[in-house]
């Protein structure tokens, strides 16, 4: 277990905390050491906010540690940075927390050096060198996604034109990534996130949609949680029932995919039931469609067939009480840690079931990203490499040029009229 001692700092406390919460075999002793290290390498760096710049790779590593990864990740983490912007090289690393640590130090290390003549070939590039870091060892990616996640929350001490670009190139290639690689919780995040730094005035009114609406809907929320929770518990179903929440962007995509009103998409009601086993799946779906009627056409069977990225679930949608329609998701308890935290979740349960703690993604696990792998071997050139990962990854948004030639992410389905709207809210009135 792991042991809060009085020498650990003040500003590592909150990793600690994370760590014995979701972590508790990981080295504390390795990750004390590498934070002092990384703390002397980066003494006298600071961050756009002025803060000290060790409060970067804490954050990082925190991320990570709310996944449950390992030592040499969470160590590689508070070390991501050392080789590219101080004096130490990856033997250094090697020779202090060993061959693992280093290897994840050093592949993160390549993803940034990516020197290009255009952004078109920058993003190829970079693409590119993450499929390949992934197919060595996918904790190298992670490590990735959480570097692009907490620079994302920061984003707001950076200039206007930096923040757009970071954003754009956010909702473009780590959002959808983090969605292939089933990363739910990532890939919300980074959406709401890049959606208030591109699209602040809609951001805001979404949010406070969501604000006036929320206790109503919350009140009516805990009387079918309840309902729920009653009735699988009278048939013998050990269940946690809970609401899903709705993210700002989803509710963004749907209003300008769908054409549909805020109250259309706010008011519907989402269920989340989870239980001990797949038989007990099944159960609790006949159940609920004794209760209520089951809307035709809205069942899906993700638990016989899954998702590309392992998502499991037995989804459907009834007419509740007052005639309210409810989406239910129900699934176990082990494919729900997969559809929070997707590879994350599955490469820590192969981690700790084989002696060799590597995690490669190319074993059946990630077969999409074997056709990407041979893509960026087949293709050398920039262009054609970004139109084919983009059939894949963005299937589910366009791309539009503004007059300045930046690039801006909408969903598929998207109007000039949106398009305008994503511009500044002034320019969609008058279009």
């Amino acid at each position: 277990m792991i042991d809060l001692a009085p020498q650990v700092p003040e500003r590592l406390q909150p990793l600690m905390t994370v760590l014995k919460a979701n972590s508790p075999k990981v080295d504390v002793k390795a990750v004390l050491r590498a934070y002092e290290v990384a703390d002397r390498a980066h003494e006298g760096q600071k961050r756009r906010s002025g803060e000290p710049y060790i409060v970067h790779p804490l954050g990082v590593a925190e991320l990570l540690a709310e996944l449950g990864m390992d030592t040499p990740t969470i160590v590689a983490a508070l070390l991501h940075d050392v080789v590219e912007d101080t004096e130490m090289s990856v033997d250094n690393v090697a020779a202090e927390f060993g061959a693992q640590a280093a290897a994840l130090v050093d592949g993160v290390t390549k993803l940034d050096r990516i020197q290009t003549s255009s952004k078109e070939e920058q993003q190829a590039e970079s693409l590119r060198k993450m499929l390949i870091a992934m197919a060595s060892d996918a904790r190298v990616l992670l490590i990735k996604l959480a570097d692009r996640l907490h620079n994302m929350i920061t984003i707001h001490h950076l200039p206007r034109d930096k923040q757009k670009r970071i954003a754009t190139e956010t909702l473009s290639i780590y959002a959808p990534l983090a969605h292939r690689l089933g990363m739910q919780t990532f890939k919300w995040r980074l959406e709401d996130l890049a959606f208030a730094t591109l699209h602040p005035k809609r951001y805001d009114e979404i949010k406070a949609m969501v604000a006036e609406r929320q206790p109503q809907r919350d009140r009516y929320l805990d009387e079918v949680v309840a309902e729920v929770d009653e009735q699988l518990r009278s048939v013998k179903l050990r269940t946690e029932v809970t609401g899903r929440p709705k993210h700002y962007y989803s509710i963004y995509e749907k209003m300008v995919v769908r054409g549909k009103e805020f109250s259309d998409i706010y008011d519907l009601v989402g269920l989340r039931v989870i239980v001990d086993s797949v038989k007990d799946c099944y159960a609790a779906l006949g159940t609920l469609h004794a209760m209520w009627r089951p809307i035709p056409g809205r069942f899906k069977d993700y638990i016989a067939m899954p998702k590309f990225n392992l998502y499991q679930s037995l989804h459907t949608t009834v007419v509740g009480p007052t005639g309210k329609p409810i989406e239910v998701q129900i699934r176990t308890r082990a494919m729900h840690r997969t559809a929070e935290f997707g590879i994350a979740a599955h490469w820590k349960y192969k981690s700790t079931s084989r002696a060799d703690s590597s995690s490669k993604a190319v074993d059946g696990d990630a077969p999409w990203l074997s056709q990407m792998l041979d893509w960026q071997s087949d293709t050398a050139d920039s262009g054609e490499f970004m139109h084919n990962m983009r059939l894949d990854l963005y299937a589910d948004e366009v791309f539009v040029f503004t007059p300045k030639g930046d690039v801006t992410a909408l969903p598929r389905g998207s109007t000039p009229v949106d398009f305008a709207y994503s511009v500044h809210t002034e320019v969609g009135h008058r279009t």
